[in-house]
């Protein structure tokens, strides 16, 4: 690396430290001391290593950059400003503000160049996982002799914190094990944390458990662009294993009295430590200051960047020709083109009766995954016992991408942030699988999708004490609640096969997160589900079954204990009541309809009884304050289903004396 092009470098470097500490001074709040301490990095990345072209931040074939360590904030808004990302000066100045591009955390879509939601830490590193294995998938599927459609890079900034949480090791572990070649994690290597000196919390050998993964390490000084250049331009010609590369640096480089301690982790300098650092590092008194040089410096690079996707599409548009086929299932894959029939062709699966929701669910997605080409299957060590294996296509592997399945092994909170890296390649909606009392593990996953939002669609089963001998480590009865309290996820359960069809729809029409909740045990098929899309399942709530005239009683049930509410109706009548039962499969959508549409199916006036095989919670918002809730409001016990049936009142003798009883 000549000498020009490291003073040009070190200059950006300094432009970044000035924009980042001025910014997060100006809002009093924030995280200074990454930003400082990795501007090197920032500035090589964004000034050399990336092949990316910030006027069209959504070509496909653009290295990612993926920031964990999601508190460093500034840096990336920083690079993002300086590169020619459409994130203003007045964004940065901004930083942290109400509705600004610059939140306290980086978030997905806010602003052109964010790749990822980040902040909790480690998932950023999962996500990077994610998008890496994507990219591996795309290569093999669409790269040909001499058209290379996909190439590129992701690269990941982690820091101390990353390291420590599991997540990142869960996620690097299956990294190495796929040979994630494409995937550069770059580890700020400063030894503090938030709280103090690292070694007051950590004491292993980062490299060596990277290496254990299979992963290929190199450590260089974080500030040295001449050991920057050489391990990235070494990276970029010959890599051949996913990558750590240990950068030790110093955290708040720049601040004379606070670099290098915990105390400029996440507090704002000061004015007085703005001013010395400025003197320190040479830096114009002007607040926000860009020198001129800089500005030129990326000019001239995005013109360059500009001319590299201009060669890429001239391959694309020649591979296009030659390849017609590959061409349309790319418009496919990146479109997300559902065919117009898709519910017709889902309504002629012939499904028998009983079966269970977890069996349906496999039928419908075996059927999916032929005709949508963007579905990716996937389980935490379960796909035998939550069906979401694809059989007709292969396990992905080691070097062998072809596949339709991902083995993540038990690592279900990597699973749900690798998922979001996977949708992130704007090239795949995945399905992952596991039991639903196990989305605990996932949940923040699951959050950030539905923050960002991520199409993502999660499969649980065994999803109440009806699982049975497991008993309550395994058996949910909170999770419904729990899952149903993170805004914008759609939960859907079905309480049919025929429902189980129309949530398939339902999960792929909505432009966010979906948990579908099935059953391990057999269900009746209850004939009347059997209605249109848009008059059922779409509604989050239908009537099942009418009343003569008014109605004594409202049931509304979910899941298995749909056919048991028929069974409950059924012998209201027989008692001479008029009853109305209401299938409930999704709150979600039916929250999303209309004032007249509600009243239409919960009455006023009318006695309500929710049966739903969980908690109690929430349901007094459509039942009403007077309302009947036959829950679990305890944990279960081991024992076959049928004995937990009459043990929780969940049979139909049961639930009708206390119908009677709440007079």
């Amino acid at each position: 690396m000549d000498d020009k092009l490291q003073h040009q470098l070190a200059t950006i470097a300094n432009t970044i430290r000035q924009l980042s500490m001025e910014a997060v001074q100006k809002a009093n709040s924030g995280h200074p001391g990454l930003p400082m301490g990795c501007a090197e990095i920032g500035a090589y990345l964004y000034g050399v290593a990336l092949r990316h072209n910030p006027k069209n931040p959504r070509w496909e074939n653009r290295d990612r950059f993926i920031l964990s360590a999601g508190h460093g904030s500034m840096l990336l808004y920083s690079c993002l400003h300086l590169s020619g990302f459409e994130l203003s000066l007045d964004e940065i100045k901004n930083f942290r503000q109400l509705h600004s591009a610059t939140a306290g955390h980086p978030e997905y879509n806010l602003a052109p160049g964010i790749e990822a939601t980040t902040g909790p830490l480690g998932q950023g590193v999962a996500n990077a996982v994610g998008q890496a294995l994507a990219y591996k998938i795309l290569q093999t599927k669409f790269n040909r002799e001499d058209f290379h459609i996909f190439s590129n890079k992701i690269y990941c900034l982690a820091g101390d914190g990353c390291m420590m949480e599991g997540v990142a090791s869960e996620a690097s572990s299956l990294a190495g094990h796929l040979g994630l070649d494409n995937l550069i994690i770059i580890y700020d290597a400063n030894k503090v944390s938030l709280d103090g000196p690292l070694q007051e919390s950590m004491s292993e050998d980062t490299k060596l458990r990277y290496q254990s993964y299979g992963f290929d390490v190199v450590e260089v000084d974080g500030h040295n662009f001449e050991e920057l250049d050489e391990a990235f331009t070494h990276l970029s010609h010959h890599q051949q294993k996913p990558t750590l590369i240990m950068a030790h640096t110093i955290i708040g480089k720049g601040a004379p009295n606070k670099a290098g301690s915990y105390k400029v982790h996440g507090s704002p300098l000061g004015e007085e430590e703005v001013k010395a650092a400025k003197k320190e590092l040479h830096l114009p008194d002007e607040a926000f200051f860009i020198p001129a040089s800089v500005k030129e410096f990326f000019a001239k690079r995005l013109k360059d960047d500009q001319m590299l996707e201009s060669k890429w599409n001239e391959v694309f548009f020649k591979w296009k020709k030659t390849f017609p086929d590959l061409a349309n299932e790319y418009e496919v894959m990146k479109e997300k083109i559902i065919p117009a029939d898709l519910e017709m062709q889902l309504a002629k699966i012939e499904i028998k009766d009983p079966i269970s929701g977890r069996e349906a669910s496999q039928k419908i997605l075996e059927v999916l995954a032929e005709k949508l080409p963007f579905i990716y299957g996937g389980s935490a060590d379960l796909s035998s016992s939550d069906k979401t294996f694809l059989k007709k296509y292969p396990v992905i592997s080691n070097h062998h991408y072809e596949g339709r399945n991902i083995k993540y092994g038990v690592r279900e909170f990597a699973m749900g942030a690798i998922a979001n890296g996977l949708y992130t390649s704007d090239f795949i909606i995945p399905v992952c699988g596991t039991f639903l009392t196990f989305s605990d593990y996932m949940r923040n996953a699951i959050r950030l999708a539905a923050l960002s939002p991520y199409h993502v669609i999660y499969q649980f089963t065994h999803d109440s004490i009806f699982l049975g001998e497991d008993g309550p480590t395994h058996q949910s009865v909170e999770h419904l609640a729990a899952l149903r309290a993170i805004p914008h996820l759609c939960l859907i359960r079905p309480g049919s096969a025929w429902e189980t069809k129309m949530a398939w729809i339902a999960a792929l029409k909505h432009k966010g997160p979906t948990a579908l909740i099935l059953t391990r045990q057999g269900l009746a098929e209850v004939q009347s589900t059997h209605v249109s899309y848009d008059k059922g399942v779409a509604k989050g709530a239908y009537v099942i079954m009418k009343e003569q005239s008014k109605p004594d009683y409202i049931l509304a049930a979910t899941g298995s204990e749909l056919p048991l509410s028929v069974e409950v109706a059924d012998q209201l009548k027989k008692k001479g009541k008029d009853i109305r039962v209401v299938s409930f499969p999704s709150w979600e959508l039916f929250d999303m309809q209309d004032a007249s549409y509600k009243k239409s199916i919960f009455l006023e006036d009318v006695p309500t009884i929710s049966i739903e095989a969980g908690i109690s919670q929430g349901w007094h918002k459509y039942i009403g304050k007077d309302g009947l809730t036959i829950s679990v409001d305890q944990f279960g016990y081991s024992a076959p289903a049928k004995a937990l049936q009459k043990e929780f009142g969940f049979v139909s003798e049961a639930i009708v004396g206390k119908i009677f009883s709440a007079k």
